[in-house]
């Protein structure tokens, strides 16, 4: 379809009555013939770094993205409450099921649970070594902390815990217990998620 279809359509009925790629198009100048190769969104965000289109419209489509992850966690920030594994996954799925390296990230509660910010701890595969107690803990207490949730992607897109997985969550579990944190849960990202809590691992 022309853009200029596209403009006199968002003009006459509304932006709301576009179509996904539409949309995208009116926002890029990227051509629809060039979207409609893929069958979601998702497919896109992984294919733009091949995509035969200039710098310019990659930058845009990439703003497109980030805009959109920012907006799911405002729409978060709103309730800013944890309430149960799927609120975690909603708040950081988007942005990290897309990572290229793992990234161990925990997000820091109040007592009433509301979200006091969330920090990432580590990048790159997840070991005891990496992932110390010392350095996840930091934040908690300088944050004043009364409980964590332990979040890492997996790129492979398979959420399964590994044994690794669940020895780390195990110890970093018993040194917030020395500290008077609690380690509420670990949720693995990949094409799903996973959480230990949830499937009574922990």
């Amino acid at each position: 379809m022309d853009k200029k279809l596209i403009r006199e359509r968002a003009e006459l009925y509304g932006v709301e009555s576009l179509m996904n790629w539409e949309i995208v198009s009116l926002l890029t100048n990227i051509k629809i013939e060039v979207l409609n190769q893929f069958k979601c969104i998702n497919e896109l965000r992984d294919k733009v770094a091949i995509l035969e289109i200039t710098d310019l419209q990659k930058q845009k489509l990439k703003a497109v993205f980030d805009i959109s992850i920012r907006i799911s966690k405002e729409d978060i920030g709103i309730k800013n409450i944890i309430t149960n594994p799927a609120d975690v996954a909603k708040l950081l799925k988007e942005e990290m099921r897309h990572l290229k390296k793992e990234e161990f990230r925990i997000v820091l509660l109040d007592t009433k649970n509301q979200i006091i910010n969330i920090k990432t701890i580590s990048i790159g595969s997840l070991n005891s070594s990496i992932v110390h107690p010392r350095e996840v803990f930091k934040d908690a207490i300088l944050a004043s902390s009364a409980s964590v949730i332990l979040v890492h992607n997996h790129p492979s897109g398979n959420s399964s815990p590994s044994s690794e997985d669940i020895n780390i969550t195990k110890r970093l579990m018993k040194s917030g217990e020395l500290l008077g944190i609690s380690v509420l849960d670990h949720i693995i990202i990949g094409n799903d998620y996973f959480s230990l809590k949830e499937q009574q691992i922990i």
